[in-house]
């Protein structure tokens, strides 16, 4: 039987002593020199993605306990960059984190099925991931069909909740008449399924978890206690501006239940002039050292000593 999705989070993140999450956004334009194809050459940009990326899982995977692998920026490649989104995801379970695919998906019955095998599901020649994210403004019946593959496969979900995009708050934070705001009665539908019998696992956490992004606002930190058996995803650190303290409200005191996600900042941190100025072209260094700092960070946001 297929181990529990909340618990190997648990355990990897007391492992790794960290809820940094970093995110794999390639972007063949901003890759190092080395991994550039030719203009216009996709077969040579898809490779030169793959490859940066399994460089970067060989620096991130002892330091953190996850990464979130955005679909998007390998779709933008067509079918060339969709086998190599399954082929890092091959790669990162071979690194031994956790992988969240950041793909978005969300339809009503047996569509919504359909994008849960098509995810999570089992075949025998691909590594899918190990959770994904899930577009839950559809309603429950949007959201059971991912959970009840997840549930079979020993994988999990992350439904969005309060995103970290600027506009978000226009409708995510609208009040009915009772005052009650709609990410609120969102996270009341994901926190009514995982919770349901079958989704705790032996460390108390739902294999059901909410997207909630660190650069909303100090409302949403009452829901860290009122669902507290689910884990959070919290992007928006770093690159979109989120700090330390916007995000670690999320955790539980002893540093679980939320994997704070940076992806930019880390990945692309050769073209910070911090990095730069102490690693020069090493840009390997500067990813290394990215993650040294954004780990530390966020450690010292939640009052703990240094690792």
């Amino acid at each position: 039987m297929a181990s529990h999705f909340g618990d190997r989070l648990f355990a990897a993140v007391k492992s790794k002593g960290t809820m940094l999450t970093v995110g794999l956004d390639p972007v063949a334009e901003r890759l190092p020199e080395e991994f550039r194809g030719g203009s216009g050459d996709v077969a040579s940009a898809v490779e030169g993605m793959y490859n940066f990326c399994v460089e970067v899982l060989g620096i991130v995977s002892p330091l953190v306990p996850a990464v979130k692998i955005n679909s998007a920026f390998f779709e933008r490649e067509r079918w060339k960059g969709l086998e190599v989104y399954y082929s890092v995801i091959g790669k990162a379970k071979e690194a031994g984190v956790e992988v969240i695919g950041d793909v978005k998906r969300g339809d009503i019955g047996h569509t919504a099925g359909a994008y849960a095998e098509g995810h999570l599901g089992s075949f025998e020649d691909i590594v899918l991931p190990d959770a994904i994210t899930v577009n839950g403004y559809f309603g429950a019946d949007g959201i059971e069909p991912f959970v009840e593959t997840a549930n079979r496969e020993g994988k999990g979900v992350f439904v969005l909740v309060r995103t970290s995009n600027p506009s978000a708050g226009s409708l995510q934070d609208f009040t009915d008449s009772r005052g009650e705001r709609m990410f609120e009665r969102m996270a009341e539908v994901v926190g009514r399924i995982a919770e349901e019998q079958g989704q705790i696992g032996k460390s108390g956490y739902s294999n059901v978890g909410m997207v909630v992004g660190g650069t909303s606002g100090e409302e949403t930190s009452s829901l860290r206690e009122k669902y507290s058996k689910v884990w959070f995803l919290v992007p928006g650190f770093g690159a979109q501006g989120a700090g330390a303290s916007d995000c670690v409200r999320f955790c539980r005191a002893d540093g679980t239940g939320a994997l704070v996600n940076s992806s930019r900042s880390i990945i692309y941190a050769y073209e910070n002039e911090k990095y730069r100025s102490k690693f020069g072209d090493d840009w390997r260094g500067c990813i290394k050292q990215a993650v040294l700092d954004a780990r530390q960070v966020l450690l010292e946001g939640m009052g703990f000593s240094k690792a």
